[in-house]
């Protein structure tokens, strides 16, 4: 197994987010963030690559992988470790076509069925929400906790939940078998980004290790 694929395997808290400031990113790392996906959904390809070098470089900085979302054609030039997907973007199929084989590709999920369709060959990991309402994601019904058991059981990959995830309700969720969570908003809007990150991964619980020798094995 290579070491973006290693280091995915014991990742447990990932944060989506806008460009940001380098103080933010660094405080959210320190704290415990595993990986950070930068989305920018209408700003041109310089504004993208521009945002994508400082985000590489604070991941760099921790140890953390770097996601771009949603621009395969950008993540080689972003020194991005992989890519993300939604159901209405890309195909995982032509987004592994792009990046090649050594990058990740993530994928969302908000089904069973999607959770299901998801190729172990093309998707490296899902995310599977939202387990909330959440103004992210504008329109997209919530699918509950109910989701986070059946991809605990059944999802072909390694998944994170995803969708008005905080400290107050992280439990929960690892609780339904959530052992990664995807935040955005719990991050973003704290007013201690590196205390918060770190009480989101005391709640969600830490198997990296057990998980790392399982994987070395």
């Amino acid at each position: 197994m290579d070491v973006r694929r290693q280091r995915l395997q014991t990742a447990r808290l990932y944060l989506v987010c806008e460009d940001r400031p380098d103080e933010f990113l660094d405080a959210a790392l320190d704290g415990g963030v595993d990986i950070v996906q930068l989305r920018i959904k209408d700003g041109t390809d310089a504004e993208v690559l521009a945002a994508a070098g400082r985000f590489a470089r604070a991941c760099r900085r921790h140890g953390a992988l770097f996601i771009l979302n949603d621009r395969p054609d950008l993540v080689r030039a972003a020194a991005a470790d992989g890519v993300h997907v939604g159901q209405e973007d890309l195909s995982p199929a032509n987004a592994r076509e792009i990046v090649g084989d050594d990058l990740l590709v993530g994928l969302s999920t908000h089904s069973s069925e999607q959770v299901d369709a998801a190729d172990a060959a093309q998707v490296d990991y899902i995310g599977v929400g939202p387990v909330h309402a959440t103004p992210t994601k504008p329109g997209r019904p919530a699918v509950g906790l109910e989701l986070v058991r059946y991809a605990a059981s059944s999802a072909p990959v390694p998944f994170f939940a995803i969708g008005g995830i905080s400290p107050a309700n992280a439990a929960a969720v690892r609780g339904a078998g959530g052992r990664r969570i995807a935040v955005v908003r719990a991050l973003t809007d704290a007013a201690d980004p590196r205390g918060t990150a770190a009480e989101l991964k005391r709640l969600i619980g830490d198997d990296s290790r057990a998980e790392a020798a399982v994987g070395s094995s």
